[in-house]
């Protein structure tokens, strides 16, 4: 590699993707620290990438989601033609993905073929899934050269906050700094109910936290107001429900002034690992294996019935048992509320 390598990542539209992505970040300023990264991605993963130092620039793609925008993206990608970019990785398998950098002439342009991407992609990466078998490592195996290996150990990823926002956002919401203990829960998923621990466990684990002196933090976007609405009624109103109050960035800094978070598998979980939170991830229809929080400490809740994982938005089998069977107790053990 040379020191005047400059790499256009096309990244993900997923917040835990995007998270995970980082360690692909870390893997290319190793192979060579005078590399300079930029990320283009929706404009909503921004608050991502500007707590993450290896990445140089941020280019918010202004496309709808599932959008394909043909013309739109050639003419994007030409804009982009004079940047001097000499490799484009493009951590999506769709067609739409793989036409920007296309269009912006960039020699070396890499990703596994996707759907119908012979040309558009001209470094094509064999996709192994036995040997690749979590999303971190097809992300980190594309920055590599294409005989080398994937690194023994995978750098996790380690987001920067800022306390600064912290307090802002706590005084902007009429709040103050914590005295005590805060246990951060966050109880949605964007991905379907299949992932989603039922409300009134996390109350359950709610209400023993502020009976021991801890205060409560519901997290999640204006999607899951019903939830962490539901949970705060079942604790008397006793938790600082943030539901739909901040935005991507106020939610990041705040969960950074958490002792212990616990999550459905979602993004706010692999913000949490990158944080450095201690941390339980609770598993229902998706596989930890495949994308287990990044972080050596971190607690995984999973039962491996013989029906998980199924990988379903909803339970196909409607008793959603590989949450409903996983109880508070374990989880308020795992907590460790008195050490």
């Amino acid at each position: 590699m040379t020191n005047k390598e400059k790499i256009l990542i096309l990244g993900p539209a997923w917040v835990g993707d995007m998270v995970m992505a980082q360690s692909l970040f870390k893997t290319l300023k190793a192979n060579n620290p005078n590399c300079m990264i930029d990320v283009a991605a929706p404009a909503w993963t921004l608050p991502l990438l500007e707590r993450m130092p290896e990445v140089s620039g941020k280019i918010a793609l202004p496309f709808q989601h599932k959008q394909l925008a043909f013309f739109e993206r050639i003419k994007f990608g030409k804009t982009l033609k004079n940047q001097g970019y000499t490799q484009a990785i493009i951590l999506t398998n769709s067609f739409k993905s793989a036409l920007l950098p296309w269009a912006a002439g960039i020699k070396q342009r890499t990703s596994y073929l996707g759907e119908m991407r012979y040309g558009l992609i001209n470094d094509i990466r064999a996709l192994d899934k036995t040997k690749l078998k979590k999303t971190v490592e097809r992300f980190v195996n594309l920055g590599l050269k294409e005989a080398q290996n994937l690194p023994t150990v995978i750098p996790n990823p380690s987001m920067l906050s800022d306390q600064a926002n912290a307090l802002a956002t706590l005084n902007k919401l009429g709040l103050t700094k914590p005295e005590t203990k805060v246990l951060g829960l966050c109880p949605g998923a964007e991905y379907g109910e299949a992932k989603r621990w039922p409300a009134q466990y996390y109350a359950e684990v709610a209400n023993v936290a502020i009976n021991k002196g801890w205060q409560v933090w519901l997290f999640g976007s204006d999607k899951d107001i019903p939830v962490t609405t539901t949970i705060n009624q079942l604790t008397q109103n006793r938790c600082v429900d943030f539901g739909g109050k901040t935005k991507l960035g106020e939610a990041i800094d705040l969960m950074s002034l958490c002792d212990t978070i616990v999550t459905n598998d979602s993004g706010l979980m692999h913000i949490a690992a990158a944080l450095d939170k201690k941390l339980i991830a609770i598993y229902g229809s998706s596989d930890p294996h495949h994308t287990p929080p990044m972080h050596p400490d971190a607690v995984i809740e999973y039962l491996g019935l013989d029906c998980s994982p199924c990988f379903k938005r909803e339970c196909p089998l409607g008793h959603l048992n590989c949450l409903k069977q996983l109880s508070p107790t374990a989880i308020i053990k795992s907590i460790k509320f008195t050490e």
